[in-house]
């Protein structure tokens, strides 16, 4: 079950970034991430409800969800959905792999229970140097539809942040093992962050169904957010962090295959160089021994707080 569930994650998660840049071809991105997560988060929230698991937490705990569900899929994946339309699915998964490396910087600052190792600097070096290479051809491009590609580059290495940043929130309030019902309410308040977007940049009235982008959003809705999701919270209860984010690595290269087998994208030295480095990095970080700090400086560094 733990190999199947790794299987799922792998390569659901990995094709969502194909199946993004279809849904935005005529549904804006906003509209389409509140109509992806409201519906999933209805559905899971109702099979926990079936199940007999309880949906009821304080408001405190709902309000820390609802931050949590917008830093991840609002920060995160509305930002992945607009960069999509100006660049290939498979930079974008790339851009995305850096997540691992933002994790381990913020869990570091934040959390203060270890230090970041000298392999998990060389890792977060490498992952600088391989985000410059595949960056290369936007930063020396002169035209608009360059400068376009690379602002929504930079943009998207943001909303990684933005997706780190609520994973070590996640993990600094949380008090248990993740549960579905908890992970549920995030998709639900993310598609609620995302339907106001969508009602004040007017996308109601600019999107157009057409059966290819329904159909995208669904294989989102039950793929990347039921499966994926069920998937990843399986595998995070019962395998080591260090394999839980084997899929930052796996992820970019099924949607850089599938990009280029489904919509022909480009795949020249720069995205080969560039990936090879990038994921690398992420495996040197993942794979780095973790230094904890000594409980004295963890309690002196708590009283500062």
């Amino acid at each position: 079950m733990l190999i199947l569930n790794f299987g799922l994650v792998y390569i659901f998660w990995g094709s969502t970034y194909l199946a993004i840049d279809i849904a935005v071809e005529h549904i804006p991105p906003a509209l389409m991430c509140a109509t992806r997560f409201t519906i999933a988060g209805i559905l899971m929230l109702g099979y926990c409800v079936v199940r007999g698991e309880t949906i009821r937490y304080s408001a405190k705990k709902l309000l820390q969800l609802a931050i949590i569900g917008n830093l991840l899929l609002m920060g995160g994946n509305l930002t992945l959905s607009y960069a999509e339309q100006y660049i290939p699915s498979g930079l974008a998964a790339l851009l995305v792999a850096c997540i691992p490396l933002w994790f381990v910087v913020l869990d570091s600052l934040m959390l203060g229970h270890h230090r970041i190792s000298g392999r998990a600097m060389i890792g977060l070096a490498l992952g600088f140097a391989g985000t410059l290479v595949l960056l290369w051809p936007q930063l020396s491009a002169t035209g608009v539809i360059g400068r376009r590609q690379l602002g929504w580059s930079l943009a998207l290495i943001v909303g990684a942040l933005s997706w780190a940043f609520g994973s070590v929130l996640s993990k600094k309030w949380q008090s248990g093992p993740p549960t579905f019902a908890a992970t549920a309410w995030q998709v639900f308040f993310a598609g609620m962050g995302n339907s106001i977007f969508a009602l004040l940049n007017h996308d109601y009235t600019r999107a157009v169904w057409t059966p290819r982008g329904i159909g995208a959003v669904v294989y989102l809705i039950i793929g990347g957010s039921l499966i994926g999701y069920t998937a990843y919270i399986y595998i995070l209860s019962r395998a080591p962090a260090a394999k839980v984010s084997t899929y930052a690595y796996v992820n970019p290269v099924v949607a850089v295959f599938l990009g280029w087998l489904v919509l022909h994208e480009k795949i020249d030295a720069f995205i080969l160089a560039g990936s090879a480095i990038v994921i690398a990095s992420v495996i040197v970080v993942t794979s780095a021994s973790v230094t904890k700090k000594p409980k004295s400086l963890q309690m002196s560094e708590a009283t500062a707080d």
